[in-house]
């Protein structure tokens, strides 16, 4: 493929049937430059393999999915998942080294959602902040940079008490900018009346770690988790988010991360020739 954007990173989510190995291969093989990794696909094959698959590859890593899931109270399981995620931020330096020139050591956080029974949407958020300062002084020794990612309030009970870039935002702001940021998903946040300006601020305090497109269509699907699409085949206003991330100065990677189990039924090499394609047209025009 020709004319692809060298902006463009195929996150793995995107051809989750994929294996590493294949991952790689066609994203390579389409053009695109870089790859965002999910730590499964990584663990399969094990950190140094997979290591010396992304230098082979030639392509650079752009972001490691994900590490977070802070929400628990104290106890065993709470300990268990703080070592899991220094166990991601190994991952996540190892995997930015090995990666081409230009590549990002950005951890993305999935905060966690409501324990089972609880109502505590505050005491939630406060743990998720505790577990964050637990883990900072390690991200900053591994030069990696923790992505707080605001998930659609629609996940807050399950998946994410953090809804939207705002409150990311305030939680960042204990931290260096280039210790804890944020993760910017137009998935997630199109809908906030105060994005323009969350991205604006985003930017002055220099902490939009990623920025990550696809779109939203309705009807949703019975499982919302898997209703993600090719960026413009929804309603998201792409030239305006775009143009907001781009103002405030971002000029790395832009990823697309797409779950949805028809894209994901579709052949790996395909997924990423339409993601291209769907990527010039609606997001290359609003770069400079």
């Amino acid at each position: 493929m020709t004319g692809v954007d060298p902006r463009l990173s195929i996150n793995q989510a995107t051809i989750k049937a994929a294996d590493l190995a294949t991952a790689l291969r066609v994203t390579a093989e389409a053009g695109v430059t870089g790859i965002g990794l999910w730590r499964e696909p990584v663990n399969e094959v094990g950190l140094d393999t997979a290591a010396r698959m992304l230098a082979d590859s030639g392509l650079r890593f752009t972001t490691h999915c994900r590490g977070g899931f802070f929400t628990l109270p104290d106890g065993p399981e709470r300990i268990a998942a703080l070592n899991d995620n220094r166990r991601a931020i190994e991952e996540t330096a190892v995997l930015a080294a090995a990666g081409a020139e230009g590549s990002t050591a950005v951890l993305v956080l999935v905060a966690g959602g409501l324990p089972e029974g609880s109502r505590d949407l505050a005491g939630a958020r406060e743990r998720v902040r505790d577990a964050i300062g637990v883990l900072a002084p390690e991200a900053r020794a591994a030069g990696v940079t923790l992505a707080i990612e605001p998930l659609h309030p629609m996940f807050g009970s399950d998946r994410c008490v953090v809804s939207t870039l705002g409150q990311a935002l305030d939680l960042a702001a204990d931290f260096d900018a280039d210790v804890v940021g944020a993760a910017v998903d137009t998935f997630h946040i199109w809908w906030d009346p105060q994005v323009l300006d969350q991205i604006a601020r985003a930017g002055r305090e220099g902490r939009i770690a990623t920025y990550q497109v696809c779109d939203w269509r309705t009807p949703l699907p019975a499982d919302v988790l898997l209703s993600r699409h090719y960026p413009g085949d929804g309603i998201i206003d792409f030239a305006t988010l775009t143009r907001a991330v781009v103002d405030t100065g971002y000029d790395r990677d832009i990823e697309v991360e797409i779950f949805n189990a028809d894209i994901w039924a579709t052949e790996p090499a395909e997924v990423v020739r339409r993601t291209a394609e769907a990527f010039a047209r609606v997001v290359s025009p609003h770069l400079p």
